[in-house]
């Protein structure tokens, strides 16, 4: 048997090793060809410490300078004394480039293009080798668009189904990829994707959970939710999706299917525009609910545009919350994650 382990390095890079239930993490990291900081091997250094963010573990032997037993018990371990008992996720404090890790890349093939709004496009991938691209949950590639030098970076709105991947962009009027995929693009076209990458991600739900979503940030959410699906999660969690105009709202009969399988999940939807006929109007500040803030005991996901990030922090710190985990990424439209 053996488990597949996420190493997430400082930089978002993340990389996937398959460590067997008898192999300590750095051989199966070894055997990968993947460096990851690693000194004495036996515990005793502490060098190649790093945290698990989620899935089981055991831990062999290994020295208090190397290890507390209050770092331990905060999930902090060594990957030469580690071996994994279940999936994990592993956060490596240095960047992929001090590791000589290099971002993993393949060729694919687009499936097709769904035209959602005016506003939205969505198009979905067939990966050349279905079993090349793993990621987590929210995690993001980048795309070239076929013709040019250029890249795109997009966040997977799907898990893989059958080797294909969704994604759910803007369409913004004369933007390279949108210009590529409104006009020009069909079925069999080659692209590369490289990556995965981003520390956006989805965690363990161990408390109640708050999404907030701006526009086609609403792309990592779905593939969260998908994983969510198959999970089933214990603990409450609450989505509010915000838009500008009543047409940017995308994917809509998708999120009543997850409000439907997915146990405790709810979901708001909002619209700034003033001459919107929409039920729930502003931005996202005006509908967050106190329940699912929860006093502050809530891990908060945030993916938007600047000002919705900024409005949000502003928010909280005005309200004198601040949740347990605040994870958020922000985009600009053309631009890479930052």
């Amino acid at each position: 048997m053996s488990f597949r382990v996420a190493l997430n390095f400082e930089d978002g890079v993340t990389r996937f090793v398959e460590a067997r239930a008898d192999e300590l993490v750095a051989d199966a990291a070894y055997r990968a060809g993947l460096n990851i900081p690693l000194d004495c091997r036996d515990g005793a250094c502490g060098t190649c410490k790093c945290y698990c963010e989620s899935g089981d573990y055991t831990l062999g032997s290994y020295i208090d300078d190397a290890l507390t037993e209050e770092e331990a018990a905060e999930r902090q371990v060594l990957p030469c004394q580690m071996k994994a008992k279940s999936d994990c996720v592993l956060r490596i404090p240095v960047s992929s480039t001090v590791c000589k890790v290099k971002i993993g890349s393949m060729s694919a093939e687009i499936e097709s293009v769904r035209p959602l709004s005016p506003s939205s496009i969505g198009f979905s991938l067939k990966l050349n080798d279905p079993d090349g691209m793993r990621y987590l949950p929210g995690q993001y590639v980048n795309v070239s668009v076929p013709g040019t030098p250029e890249t795109r970076s997009y966040s997977f709105s799907s898990m893989p189904r059958d080797g294909v991947v969704q994604f759910l962009v803007r369409n913004i009027p004369g933007g390279l990829m949108s210009s590529y995929l409104a006009e020009r693009a069909k079925a069999g076209d080659s692209v590369t994707i490289a990556g995965p990458m981003g520390s956006f991600y989805l965690r363990d739900v161990t408390r109640p959970v708050l999404f907030l979503a701006g526009g086609t940030g609403l792309a990592p959410f779905l593939a969260m939710f998908e994983e969510l699906e198959r999970t089933t999660p214990t603990q409450p969690i609450h989505m509010v999706y915000a838009v500008t105009n009543d047409a940017d709202l995308v994917e809509v009969s998708t999120l009543e299917a997850f409000a439907a399988s997915i146990p405790g999940f709810t979901f708001t939807t909002v619209v700034a525009a003033a001459d919107s006929a929409h039920p729930q109007k502003g931005y996202v500040t005006h509908h967050l609910p106190d329940a699912a803030l929860n006093g502050g005991d809530v891990d908060v996901y945030l993916c938007g545009p600047p000002p919705m990030v900024d409005a949000v922090r502003a928010y909280l710190k005005d309200k004198q919350i601040a949740p347990a985990n605040f994870h958020y990424e922000k985009f600009s439209p053309s631009e890479a994650r930052k």
